[in-house]
């Protein structure tokens, strides 16, 4: 893969294998990944928990050593110039520890200075539009206002890069909308955003692209105006008359049929002709077509169909993911 000047982050077979001990065997926790995020992006990283998304950014941080392959954050190497790739990133971890004796406000102080001091004119416009309390100690803090907390520390120094793993786990929705706005006027600075999320709705309201990562393998790199313009349809179909429970059953494109009376639902690939052929000796009252949601395609890739969980594509994404030992 070559890089260009607007690439911010790119990883060119990045692989991470945990070496097990005699009772447990090893995980490949990340196997091969190329990818990547131009500048001025809001890129969304997919995944359940145990995909390999937070060990991605472990390796992007340098925190951890790949085992094979390379990443390069704005054209340096992400080992051997991780001190300077460092000093334009704003980060926040998924588990975030500080000090629980100090308050909000020392923590950033400190911080800060770390960077040549905060500007705190930006600190408290953050503050208050995520509605936090500076003064307060950590420990006093909720689970949510640690990720405030956190999210104003990973900005205040608006870097060039934000990488931010699962940023609004813990926020209520009205934050959440503080949250998504704060990241498209990131965005229209022309700064670049990674997010690591398996919050579909957070991913498909904000970010340009995504990548669809399982098992540590990529899936799928996809605008996400692209990935939901699916080539399926829920279609729910209202006739003035019962028809017989298998009147669809052999229209080409159609699966997933139910037939209730005079209520009609499947689930529609390709063309329609079929369907309204099929129509035709029905007097149709109501026709509504449905788009897939961002979570139903996710579900796709994962080898389950919303069929498996429910027309809404809801219950277990991946249980074998789930189960494995790192993120």
């Amino acid at each position: 893969m070559t890089l260009n000047q607007h690439t911010v982050i790119q990883t060119d077979g990045l692989t991470k294998l945990y070496k097990g001990s005699r009772r447990s065997k090893n995980i490949l926790a990340l196997d091969k990944l190329t990818l990547s995020v131009q500048r001025g992006e809001i890129f969304g990283y997919l995944g359940p928990n145990g995909a390999g998304k937070t060990t991605t950014i472990r390796l992007l941080l340098d925190l951890i050593r790949p085992t094979s392959g390379s990443a390069k954050l704005f054209g340096m190497d992400a080992v051997a110039d991780s001190q300077a790739i460092r000093q334009k990133i704003g980060y926040l971890p998924a588990e975030l520890n500080l000090w629980e004796n100090l308050t909000a406000r020392q923590i950033i102080h400190y911080l800060g200075a770390t960077r040549g001091g905060a500007d705190m004119n930006y600190v408290n416009q953050l503050a208050e539009r995520l509605q936090f309390d500076l003064t307060k100690k950590v420990k006093s803090y909720s689970t949510g206002n640690k990720r405030k907390l956190g999210l104003i520390i990973a900005l205040m120094g608006k870097p060039e890069l934000l990488i931010l793993d699962e940023p609004s786990s813990g926020l209520d929705p009205l934050m959440q909308q503080t949250f998504n706005q704060l990241m498209l006027e990131a965005k229209a600075e022309g700064r670049t955003i990674f997010i690591s999320s398996h919050v579909l709705s957070e991913v498909q309201a904000i970010c340009d692209r995504v990548a669809i990562l399982r098992h540590g393998q990529l899936q799928a790199v996809e605008r996400v105006d692209q990935l939901t313009h699916a080539d399926f349809r829920w279609v729910t179909i209202r006739l003035r008359e019962a028809a017989p429970s298998d009147a669809f059953a052999n229209v080409t494109g159609a699966s997933e049929i139910s037939v209730d009376g005079a209520t009609v639902q499947l689930r529609m690939r390709g063309d329609f002709d079929p369907l309204l052929r099929a129509l035709a000796p029905y007097y149709v009252q109501d026709m509504r077509v449905q788009e897939p949601t961002l979570e139903e395609i996710f579900l796709t890739y994962y080898g389950e169909t919303p069929a498996a969980n429910g027309k809404n594509g809801r219950g277990n994404v991946n249980a074998a993911a789930e189960k494995e030992l790192v993120k």
